[in-house]
């Protein structure tokens, strides 16, 4: 199959990486609400609005391990109580405490009526008949009160909240075993081209390993999606409509290599039969081409991100471009990777007229920032020793050790 003209023509001009990403995130669409067991929430975006189905903890209970008291009893010290009996956490106290009075009691155990302060067994001498209370306890102290944490009827989680382990606790606290998200997107990966082979298959003349494919799967893995890995695509265009076709299953689909305008890129073409397709020309060192459009499987719309076919530049591509969108399309608000600003300890030399996210090691410590080596788009190590990406925009060739520049730091979350 020749390559049209259209998808062989080149750019007409290059577009930002800021406009390409906000054409993305508005193409993207909202995956579907899902009611799921609540430990495979994890990471999701909350659907509904979950509210207190009773005060948490549902009774006064102690902090700590000690005995109850009444305040006034032990607002001086050495002072001796009488222990009329325990109470274990799972049990329930069979009296009041009196004048005088104490029980011994562990934590998270009812209170006593009567009872308004836990002194801590280490202030006593830990005895079961008369306790010798050792120092002074400040009436109230070690008590949790009823509905401290959460009140019935309270609304406790928003719809579009990010699932976190502490809001899993608060479902199971209030009883929620499912919980209503959005989807986890299952999103399908391969690799295209004749000069790429599997892991354990003989490399030919001229062929290299695929890393792209497991690169690509980790990094998805990694912000929360399910990877769906396929095999590697050869440069034919029936076996990339085929694979393409099955995909369609899938919430989103990532491919590296074949963006280009050579004679063997059929990515474009192909996928301009099975949907809609644009292809842009990006203004960013490394990754400049970049597909993204949508296949259509009946009603759905399943994107696609053609990455390029360099290690570091598929990897990037899909920081910059593809994670955004995949958190995006589970109804996360904030996409973007929180920034920070650094100083340069080396000089960076680029292009003018493109946008470079140079590979660097952030110490945030000393609030500085320096290269990871040589940023040759084939040179994957210098991803694998980032802890960051340097922003330098368009419209300088060099940059001084000294300066203060733009730092997106990969290895932090983006906000809640």
């Amino acid at each position: 199959m020749p390559i049209s003209a259209t998808s062989a023509r080149p750019a007409q001009r290059l577009m930002s990486a800021d406009d390409a990403l906000a054409r993305i995130l508005a193409g993207v669409p909202a995956l579907p609400a899902v009611d799921v067991q609540l430990l495979d929430a994890l990471g999701l975006v909350l659907a509904e609005e979950i509210s207190a189905d009773r005060d948490v903890p549902p009774f006064r209970n102690s902090a700590m391990d000690g005995y109850a008291v009444r305040g006034d009893d032990v607002a001086t010290a050495p002072t001796r109580l009488r222990v009329v009996g325990e109470v274990a956490a799972g049990g329930f106290p069979d009296r009041a405490i009196g004048k005088g009075e104490a029980l011994r009691i562990m934590t998270g155990a009812p209170m006593p009526e009567g009872a308004d302060t836990v002194v801590r067994v280490e202030d006593t001498d830990n005895a079961s008949d008369v306790v010798t209370i050792t120092a002074p306890t400040p009436k109230g102290i070690s008590v949790r009160q009823a509905g401290e944490d959460l009140r019935a009827g309270e609304t406790i989680l928003g719809t579009g909240t990010v699932l976190r382990p502490a809001e899993i606790g608060l479902l199971a606290s209030v009883g929620r075993a499912r919980v209503r998200v959005r989807k986890r997107p299952r999103v399908a990966v391969f690799s295209t081209g004749d000069e790429i082979a599997d892991l354990d298959a003989p490399l030919g003349k001229g062929q290299i390993r695929d890393s792209n494919r497991y690169t690509l799967a980790s990094a998805i893995r990694a912000m929360g999606a399910e990877p769906w890995v396929r095999g590697i695509v050869p440069d034919s265009p029936d076996a990339l409509h085929a694979a393409l076709r099955e995909a369609m299953a899938a919430d989103a689909i990532v491919t590296s290599g074949g963006v280009s305008v050579g004679d063997h890129d059929h990515l474009k073409p192909v996928l301009s039969e099975l949907g809609t397709i644009d292809f842009w020309a990006i203004a960013i060192r490394p990754g400049r081409p970049l597909a993204f459009g949508a296949l259509k499987d009946g009603e759905r719309r399943v994107p696609i991100f053609g990455l390029p076919g360099n290690t570091v530049s598929a990897l990037l591509t899909f920081e910059i471009f593809v994670r955004p969108a995949l958190l995006r399309m589970q109804g996360r608000e904030h996409v973007s990777r929180p920034r920070t600003t650094a100083r340069l300890l080396e000089p960076i030399e680029k292009i003018p007229s493109l946008r470079f996210f140079a590979r660097g090691i952030h110490d945030a410590g000393a609030g500085t920032v320096r290269l990871t080596g040589p940023q040759g788009s084939g040179i994957l190590r210098s991803m694998s020793l980032a802890n960051c990406l340097i922003d330098l925009p368009a419209g300088r060739d060099r940059y001084e050790a000294g300066e203060s520049v733009d730092v997106i730091l990969t290895e932090q979350p983006e906000p809640r």
